[in-house]
């Protein structure tokens, strides 16, 4: 890694990877109405002050991630892309599975089935997983801090998240929080 980060404009860059988003947004507003209202924040949640700066903070990183990504080359051939891909390749993975388990999951009830059975926030973790691997394939320090600070967003809107949940479901969010782990894990019984 250098200590001075590559900045050049050119088609093999982290914008490639980065597009995953993007495209993950538009997977769920072309899967109807239903999922596309679901997937922000409802109306009725409410965020402490600290709770908006984060997110503010957090929107403001992966902006800043994201233009960057367009002149930050990949480390094509080299070690770095080697290890980084296949990083980048398992977040992607999650982050589809998570958006098809997400679309098709009835929306009176919160998401339990599918790879939600082994993360409450499957789509958080599978895009820290994404810049992780990005910022290796790239070899740049800067995207990895940038990633490693999405963490504190990703924290506190999975708090936001699960406050929302337990006061909206009650003991059946309950009792999933109490058999599901936060991040990664297997299922425990319960």
């Amino acid at each position: 890694m250098a200590l001075v980060p590559a900045f050049e404009i050119g088609v093999w860059n982290a914008w490639i990877f980065m597009s995953c988003f993007i495209l993950q947004m538009l997977a769920v507003m072309l899967s109807g109405k239903r999922v596309w209202q679901r997937s922000g924040h409802p109306a009725d949640v409410k965020k402490h002050n600290n709770e908006k700066r984060a997110g503010t903070i957090g929107n403001a990183v992966w902006g800043l991630a994201t233009l960057y990504s367009i002149f930050l080359p990949l480390k094509m051939g080299t070690l770095w892309f080697f290890i980084g891909f296949p990083i980048f390749f398992l977040g992607v993975m999650m982050l589809a599975i998570a958006t098809a388990d997400f679309a098709v999951a009835p929306s009176e009830s919160p998401i339990t089935q599918g790879i939600y059975a082994f993360s409450r926030h499957p789509m958080y973790l599978s895009s820290f997983i994404i810049y992780i691997g990005t910022g290796i394939a790239t070899a740049s320090w800067v995207f990895l801090v940038l990633g490693l600070t999405n963490i504190f967003w990703v924290r506190t809107e999975a708090r936001v998240e699960e406050r929302y949940c337990l006061e909206k479901y009650g003991d059946f969010y309950r009792n999933y929080m109490d058999r599901t782990p936060r991040w990664l894990g297997l299922p425990r019984a319960g």
